[in-house]
């Protein structure tokens, strides 16, 4: 009788991850050309090669915040089917090219349609309460849409003047004589122009979606989310700056293949640790500061309080 009354209450728990599951797969078969094409983009192009892990950390956040992200679900068909309704058109509109779209503005209108179909279908199966819980994991999916050509070439380009500007400040810094002209940099025995390719786009994007991740998983303000996930982003100049001067100065003083050797095509993860290690003191100034003034356990807190003091 006890085996019979466990399984009639975890029935109903279990039929929404059914639904969603089934309308996970069904959007996936119907979307398969665009979903295979948004993973050969992300295999060919720098810029955009952590659109295919997207889904597979959206999925993980899901799973292990599953406790309370489906604490409770309830349908909500008719507001989940509308945002279904809207990325169906989105994608209809572009299919049929009645929105201006160049290059590979196609494949991003089309990504966007697929996140918001799968936010509506989990709108849908799991009701406002449990999509609000789960509002990170699924705005997550963002992400996955690869940016339009015309932004990623004006991000590029700033990235560009930038990452020149600190290269240019670090070699005054360390006594290099340093002549600019547009984005080539000369100094004694060197002239290095900062490419499309030396921009740091992709340690970029990276390094701000690793921030966001470490923000939601160990911090719990938004604003001190948000806050760490955009000092990412100047930090991210300056380590292109550091490895720009870095291997030019290797490059004069140690070896001239340098600048064309292992570690200016494959040695971006060492920068990035660099980057990683320069934002570290403030990610635990800002976790630090919720120790002191949000405790971990409110209700801990205000059982103490009403505790009586013991003498």
């Amino acid at each position: 009788m006890l085996t019979e009354n466990t399984q009639s209450v975890a029935a109903p728990a279990l039929r929404p991850h059914l639904y969603f599951g089934a309308f996970f797969a069904v959007s996936v078969l119907l979307f398969l050309r665009v979903i295979t094409d948004l993973a050969a983009y992300s295999l060919h192009h720098e810029s955009s090669s952590h659109l295919i892990l997207i889904p597979l950390v959206s999925a993980y956040l899901l799973y292990t915040e599953r406790a309370r992200i489906f604490r409770t679900t309830r349908y909500s068909t008719v507001p989940g089917l509308a945002l279904v309704l809207v990325g169906i058109a989105l994608y209809w509109f572009a299919a049929k090219g009645y929105l201006p779209l160049e290059g590979n503005e196609w494949l991003s209108t089309a990504a966007l349609s697929i996140v918001l179909i799968w936010m509506g279908g989990f709108l849908a199966c799991y009701g406002p309460i449990a999509t609000r819980a789960a509002a990170f994991p699924l705005l997550f999916l963002l992400f996955m849409v690869p940016l339009p050509d015309p932004v990623l070439e004006r991000t590029i380009h700033l990235l560009q003047e930038q990452s020149t500007n600190i290269a240019s400040f670090l070699f005054k810094a360390v006594g290099v004589p340093v002549f600019r002209e547009g984005f080539v940099l000369s100094v004694p025995g060197q002239s290095i122009e900062v490419a499309k390719e030396c921009s740091g786009i992709r340690s970029s994007v990276a390094l701000f979606i690793t921030c966001l991740l470490a923000g939601h998983l160990f911090l719990r303000t938004k604003w001190r989310i948000a806050l760490f996930a955009l000092i990412s982003l100047p930090v991210a100049i300056i380590k292109n700056g550091i490895r720009i001067v870095t291997l030019t100065l290797l490059s004069i003083h140690v070896d001239p293949s340098f600048l064309t050797g292992n570690l200016h095509h494959d040695g971006g993860f060492v920068f990035f640790l660099l980057a990683l290690g320069l934002l570290a003191p403030i990610f635990l100034v800002l976790e630090k500061s919720e120790q002191r003034r949000e405790p971990r356990n409110p209700d801990v807190q205000t059982k103490l309080h009403k505790e009586p003091a013991k003498n």
